[in-house]
């Protein structure tokens, strides 16, 4: 039993792990600024968490790794699902929440954690979070 759930945790801190990495190594971070990344990937996923419809919220959260699941539903309060974020808001919310300096500010920011995102859920499920999102904040979104 503990072998199993050793194993699970194991599993989830470096699927995390990977995930930080892929960004870092867009932007060319050395793994000393893990920190960064992980900052990078909060501020998306809480920007988007909090614009999504609270079905999607939970659908897309079923499917992020467990640690990153954590990360994504801290501090969410479900009752003020979904924020109207236009597109000006979500990046300004994203820049707030990342205060670090970045080439191609946080666009570029919103899109490389996205494109990553991408890659670790289903495309169905991604599918659905770009359709729930309006058409000038949808292109902010990886495909």
């Amino acid at each position: 039993m503990a072998t199993a759930q050793l194993s699970t945790i194991d599993a989830t801190v470096a699927r995390t792990n990977r995930m930080l990495g892929e960004i870092e190594q867009v932007f060319g971070w050395p793994a000393q600024r893990r920190h960064q990344s992980y900052v990078a990937l909060t501020a998306v996923l809480h920007a988007l968490r909090d614009r999504l419809p609270l079905a999607e919220v939970v659908h897309l959260g079923a499917q992020l790794p467990m640690l990153v699941r954590g990360m994504y539903y801290e501090g969410w309060d479900p009752t003020s699902a979904p924020a109207k974020l236009d597109r000006d808001e979500f990046v300004a919310r994203v820049r707030r929440d990342f205060r670090f300096d970045v080439d191609g500010g946080a666009e570029r920011l919103i899109q490389v954690v996205t494109q990553v995102l991408r890659r670790h859920v289903s495309d169905g499920e991604w599918r659905d979070v770009r359709a729930t999102v309006p058409a000038e904040l949808r292109g902010l979104l990886a495909q």
